[in-house]
């Protein structure tokens, strides 16, 4: 990016009243966080959850402090984004399962009738899987959606998640566990054997 500003030049220009500059780090990280919140959220919430993100982060630079490269930080804030669209989800959430949809209960009714666990994983690999695990993560709290998520799903390890969250090592561990256990209780409950005890 020979000749455009480095971050910490716009960064400083931004903090010192050129509110314009901004669109700069946007245009710049725009797809970044776009992509990270995808990863995270219903890809119709993504735009606003997107967007929330970087109102979040124009309103906190200036208590910036470069320790990390910039992307780092505003990584961590899309994730606090995209706990709080789940906070505010898991305070608003009905019945599970009667909210799937027909393929999903398709999919449910056909992984009660495996007969093993290599059948259930073949059926897990499904397009209607996809359904069921996220109504399964919607019985999770947000942080602990979020740590599963990030160690299990993306296999990020427990220290880039408890960098990423802004929380410690020990506290990704106790969620993770305790998130795992919910979700084999959540499967326990329709019949599903979700494999090795925790």
């Amino acid at each position: 990016m020979a000749g455009q500003p480095d971050d910490m030049s716009i960064i400083a220009a931004v903090v010192g009243g050129d509110v314009d500059a901004f669109g700069q780090l946007l245009a710049r990280y725009e797809t970044a966080v776009g992509n990270l919140v995808a990863a995270h959220v219903p890809g119709e919430d993504v735009a606003e959850v997107a967007h929330d993100a970087f109102v979040r982060a124009f309103k906190a630079l200036p208590g910036y402090r470069p320790t990390a490269p910039f992307l780092n930080w505003l990584t961590t804030i899309a994730l606090r984004s995209c706990h709080d669209f789940w906070r505010d989800r898991y305070r608003r959430r009905e019945a599970p399962a009667s909210d799937l949809s027909d393929d999903g209960q398709r999919f449910l009714e056909a992984a009660l009738a495996a007969n093993s666990r290599e059948e259930f994983d073949r059926l897990a690999r499904a397009r209607e899987a996809r359904e069921v695990l996220a109504l399964v993560l919607d019985q999770l709290a947000p942080l602990d959606r979020l740590v599963l998520t990030l160690t299990s799903l993306e296999e990020r390890t427990v220290g880039e998640t408890a960098e990423m969250l802004g929380i410690s090592v020990p506290n990704v561990k106790i969620r993770a566990y305790r998130a795992r256990l919910k979700l084999r209780h959540f499967l326990k409950r329709y019949g599903i054997q979700g494999g090795d005890n925790a």
